[in-house]
Parts: structure tokens; sequence; C-alpha cells
């Protein structure tokens, strides 16, 4: 495992970019991640946009930033 802050559970970017091609997965892995950092406001936001808009978003973010899309970096 990477160390760090690392995207869905601290796994190597390429496992992390493959959960986030699969939608279900980006979806539920997404949700999981913010809670787990605590960001419950973001999780609630995941649950009702988390459909194609931050899928796409995601997707983006990890093909270019190796980072899944976050609203708030903090």
């Amino acid at each position: 495992m990477a160390s760090g802050k690392s995207d869905y559970f601290g796994l190597d970017p390429l496992v992390s970019l493959i959960l986030a091609i699969i939608p279900i997965t980006a979806w539920v892995c997404g949700i999981i991640t913010r809670i787990q950092e605590g960001k419950i406001i973001a999780a609630i936001i995941r649950i009702f946009l988390g459909g194609w808009i931050v899928w796409i978003l995601d997707l983006i973010f990890m093909i270019t930033n190796k980072s899944i899309f976050r609203l708030l970096n903090m």
C-alpha cells in the first residue's frame, strides 16, 4: 500500500483508477473514503450527486492528478 494521503483506502493509483472506472464501485468507494476522512457533508453530496457528474469528475481527476475529485482539500 502507498503511504500518505492516497485515494480509495490507500491503494495504488492504478488500482484506484480501475476502481474509479466502474461507476458503482466509484460511488461506494467515494462515499466510504469521505466518511473515513471525516467529511460527512462531502459524503452526503456524493450520495445525492454521486451518479454521473461526480463519476466523470473522478475519472478526469484520477487520470490527470492521480487523485479523486475533492471539493475541499483540508
